[in-house]
């Protein structure tokens, strides 16, 4: 997929409706249609953009075809982004003695355990894969035997619902 078609992709309101009620579920095209209050012939030629993009997966259950969002599509158009950095430690350091090295990283100290609470100024909640996997561990504990990808990632809050709460005025006399 090549970034011109997955930009063409999301530059539709319609197309970022459909991916809205994807990332949720998986949807029949005819249901998807009706939740937009479009036809059938509208939402397919809006979802084949998103097919062809690499952003929607169809699973075929006998003659009934179920859409859903490719999510992993959408990290890999993120990849070229991330900033790469290369560090060394001591025999029996610690991942958490890589981090120290690179500046913007900041961590806070919860008991015996060190957790990355912001990277260039950017607070959040983050977590940390090794070669791709997540490990059981702090990353303080995490004691490396080898070469390893080290991998951090910011944990983003995607939302599922909005809710407008309301307060009913009170009915006089």
């Amino acid at each position: 997929m090549s970034n011109n078609q997955l930009f063409k992709a999301l530059s539709s309101q319609t197309r970022m409706q459909i991916m809205r009620i994807l990332l949720n579920r998986e949807i029949h095209l005819s249901g998807l249609a009706k939740k937009l209050g479009v036809s059938v012939p509208v939402v397919s030629r809006h979802v084949k953009l998103l097919e062809t993009a690499g952003l929607v997966k169809r699973r075929i259950v006998g003659n009934v075809h179920l859409l859903s969002a490719n999510v992993g599509s959408l990290e890999e158009v993120l990849e070229p982004f991330i900033e790469e950095s290369v560090v060394e430690i001591h025999k029996h350091g610690s991942l958490f003695d890589a981090l120290k090295q690179l500046p913007g990283v900041e961590v806070q100290q919860v008991g015996d355990n060190q957790y990355i609470t912001s990277i260039n100024g950017e607070k959040g909640y983050y977590i940390y894969e090794v070669d791709g996997k997540p490990p059981d561990i702090p990353i303080n504990k995490y004691k490396p035997k080898k070469n390893i990808t080290l991998q951090v990632k910011k944990i983003v809050p995607v939302n599922k619902k909005k809710i407008e709460v309301r307060i009913q005025q009170e009915k006089k006399g």
